[in-house]
This record gives structure tokens, sequence and C-alpha cells, in this order.
């Protein structure tokens, strides 16, 4: 058997059918005739009295042009993990809700576990903002929910669309050929299609002059200021992310206001995001993209350089290629510094991720900050079983002028029965897969001596004569 080879399980997917239906503004009659079903037969299946079989698989995916992997009883993982963390909080934590009744609920009630799920990370935002206050003593109150729920709200947002924009692929596929674009040398015919249709100069400043600014649109000049700093890989993305700005705004924001994000700064950052994928889109097209990943086996160095783009731009734009009957593989991306700050972060129906505190020191994604520029590829297994190849390296940016450069670690990766597929997996072969979790406070191992807290959902229990591998001793609830 192949090694992405899985059998399939049963899948229960009523609550999710029932979703894409009402979403669609269909009876069950009307979907069940789209689908080739019987009415009745729909109806077991929307209540979970029938598994989804294959071929209704591929009748909602050919019919409604949908993700199947969606409806895989795992696609949920975020939700379940945000659930476990709300459940695990001293607050409820006394109600002893079990991972079982979770998953039942998020499976049979996704609206109600995400509206559930959405409340818990507002009331602990608000509760952070509250006692940082009261530190402060100063300053105006946080707006409620904080700018950290603004910021994962849109990263929710960008995951309910698997970071994946036909629109924006369609308007940068048009664009380019309208530039007659290349992936060489692209700088100059942006730069001439930036001045002769918009009217704007591009112009590279020196740091002083840009006072630390990357990157500024100057109306009043008519010019598109970069800084000295920006590397020269990187001046072709901050044009074309320019030219989502100056030709793209009314796409723009028709998605941003489907996407019924919660504040007019959510919607904002979101279209950032937006002209961010419209740039990608533009310098590295879909279809060559994809064909070039699967001849190379993901060789990320080799993309990088057919490309012309950073080690950053690859990997973001890798975790998009979802394409309804043309997908890559499904990778998600970290990225994160030295003190484990996740700033950029895509791919949350892949692998589930901490809302709050810190990610696992056991990842390797760490020890790239210390040996930037150098891949470390490693396998590694979560609790609950589930194993994943990581591809992480770090990476330098110029901080301004009196500043020390900025290390990021950037991680790239998907589950371990891909790793066949991939050129730099290859070192692995026979590795056993490294224990991690997502966070300790989510994490049940009680044998790791590098966790810094305790889990959230088991009791602490303390021995004054024993002390094991790790700090804290905890029971079983």
């Amino acid at each position: 058997m192949p090694q992405d080879a899985r059998p399939l399980e049963k899948i229960f997917a009523g609550a999710r059918l029932r979703r894409l239906r009402r979403e669609r503004g269909l009876t069950q009659a009307d979907a069940a005739a789209a689908l080739g079903l019987s009415a009745s037969y729909l109806n077991l299946l929307e209540r979970n009295q029938r598994p989804v079989t294959a071929r209704v698989l591929l009748s909602l995916a050919d019919t409604f042009d949908v993700d199947v992997r969606t409806f895989a009883n795992e696609s949920d993982r975020q939700l379940q993990a945000d659930l476990q963390e709300a459940a695990a909080d001293p607050l409820l934590s006394t109600m002893e809700l079990d991972r079982m009744e979770l998953n039942e609920l998020a499976d049979a009630h996704p609206r109600i576990a995400e509206a559930f799920a959405k409340l818990y990370q507002s009331y602990r935002e608000t509760t952070a903002a509250t006692a940082d206050l009261a530190t402060r003593m100063s300053g105006p109150a946080a707006a409620l929910g904080g700018p950290g729920a603004i910021l994962e709200s849109v990263r929710d947002a960008l995951d309910a669309r698997q970071n994946h924009f036909p629109e924006l692929e369609e308007a940068a596929d048009t664009l380019r050929a309208r530039i007659g674009l290349k992936n060489r040398n692209r700088d100059g015919l942006l730069a001439a299609y930036l001045q002769e249709t918009q009217g704007f100069a591009v112009r590279i400043l020196d740091e002083e002059i840009m006072a630390g600014a990357r990157r500024r649109l100057d109306f009043h000049g008519r010019r598109l200021l970069l800084s000295e700093a920006v590397p020269h890989v990187s001046r072709a993305f901050h044009m074309a992310v320019t030219l989502a700005t100056l030709e793209q705004g009314a796409l723009l924001e028709e998605l941003a206001e489907a996407a019924d994000l919660p504040s007019p700064e959510a919607r904002k950052l979101y279209r950032i995001g937006l002209s961010n994928y419209f740039a990608g889109a533009l310098l590295m097209p879909y279809d060559d993209l994809l064909q070039a990943a699967e001849t190379t086996r993901y060789d990320l160095d080799r993309l990088q350089r057919r490309f012309e783009v950073s080690f950053e731009q690859i990997c973001h734009r890798l975790t998009t290629l979802n394409r309804n009957g043309a997908r890559g593989l499904p990778f998600f991306m970290i990225r994160v510094d030295a003190a484990g700050n996740v700033s950029k972060r895509f791919g949350g129906g892949i692998i589930s991720f901490a809302r709050s505190g810190g990610g696992c020191a056991r990842w390797n994604l760490y020890d790239a900050i210390s040996t930037p520029e150098r891949y470390r590829v490693d396998a590694h297994e979560l609790p609950d079983g589930m194993k994943f190849l990581s591809i992480a390296r770090g990476q330098i940016s110029e901080a301004p002028t009196g500043q020390p450069p900025v290390v990021h670690a950037i991680v790239l990766g998907c589950e371990w029965s891909h790793a066949g597929r991939i050129v730099h997996a290859d070192t692995l072969t026979g590795a056993d897969p490294s224990p991690v979790g997502i966070t300790c406070r989510l994490c049940d191992r009680d044998d790791c001596a590098q966790r810094a807290f305790p889990p959230l959902n088991r009791k602490l229990e303390m021995d004054p004569h024993l002390l094991g591998a790790s700090p804290y001793g905890f029971g079983d609830n």
C-alpha cells in the first residue's frame, strides 16, 4: 500500500451536510436531487444514521465544489482543541466535560460549538486585557475581545476558506497575462506597469529617509517608496501588493464583507491578508507552481529559485494550493519568534494550534532560530497519535538602523502520511517521531522534562518525596 494510502473510515458528517445545504439555500429534496440521492437517504445522512460513502463525497465535490477533506472526522481538530481548552479552564473544569462529549458537540452542532469556543476566547482575551490594565493602572480600556481576538477572527476566516480564494487567483491570472509577467526579472515589468497605468513611480530610498518603514505608498507624490532594506527577492512582491490595493479594491472589499468579521479593524486586517494573497498568486501562478512542486517533490530551495521568492513566501503560497480538482499537498505554516509568539499561522484545519500560552519547546522550529538558513526536518507525534512532518528554517530580517536583526522560525508541515512525496523527508527514513504537544496546558504527557505548566484538565498532585521527569505531578482528572 502506498505510504499515503489509508483505509477510508466511516464518516458521519450530518451536521456539516445540513449546514452546507442551508448555506446554499436548498431544501432536502433539492439537495438530494442535485446529489443523485433520495430525499429519505439524505435525511438519514443528515441525522448521522448513515455514514457518508465515497460516492457521496465525490458527488459533493463535483456538485458543490467543496473539498471532501472538510467532511473527514478529523477535519475539526482546531475546533476540538478549542473546546478542550475551554473545558479545562478552572471556571468550567468542575463540570468534567470529557473529550468524547466535546467531540460529539463539535460533530452534531458545529455552529453552537464554534459559538461556545469564540465566547471562551473572548472571555480569555478580556480577562487578560483587564489584568494588564490593572497592572499598568493607566491607558484606555481594551476593546471588547482585545486585539488578540481580532487577529484570531481573521485567522479563523482564512481557515474557513482553506486559505484559498479562486476569485483572487483569477484576477491575478488576468493581470499577469495583461502585463506579460514571467518568472524572471519581474521588477522592471511591474514598475513600468505601475507607472503607465497608475502613474506611480517606484523609488528605492535609504533607510534613514524611510524612517524604519519598508513600504510606503505616497499618493501625493504618486510614488511607491521601498526601503533599501527590502531584499531584492521581495521587491516584486511589494509592487504586487500595491497593485492589489490600487486595482482590486472592490474585490477585496467584497471578500472582506463576505467573511462576516466582528469589527472594522478585523476587516482591514483581512484585506491586508488578501492583498498579500493576491501578490503571491501573481508571482507564483497556481498551475505553474503546482506542477513545479510535484515535479521537484516540493523541493523548497528549487521552488524559491524558480519563482524568485523568499522562503517565507513560497511556504505561504504552498498552503493555498487547495483548488478543487487540482490540489497540492495539505500544508500548514507557522512563523514564531524566540519567545514563542506566533505571528503568522495558516492551515488550522490540518493541525490544531494553541489559542493562548506558548507552544511546545520540543518542536524543532525553536532550534531553527539558533541556526538560521539551515533546514531542520523532523517527524513529530501529538498526544492524540497524529503524526506529522515539519520542515523548519530560521529566517533573518533586517531591522531599522540601531536595532538587532529580527530572527523568526518558519515551519512548513503536513501529515506524516505525505512524507514520501517530499524530498526533504528522505533523510528521515525509519525515524521514530518525537513526542510533542500543542502547548503544555493541553498536553497530557507526564514524562516531559520541559513541561512549563501542568495540564489544565488534570488535577495537580505534588509529592514532596518524589521528583519525576516533569516538575509537576498530576492525577487522572
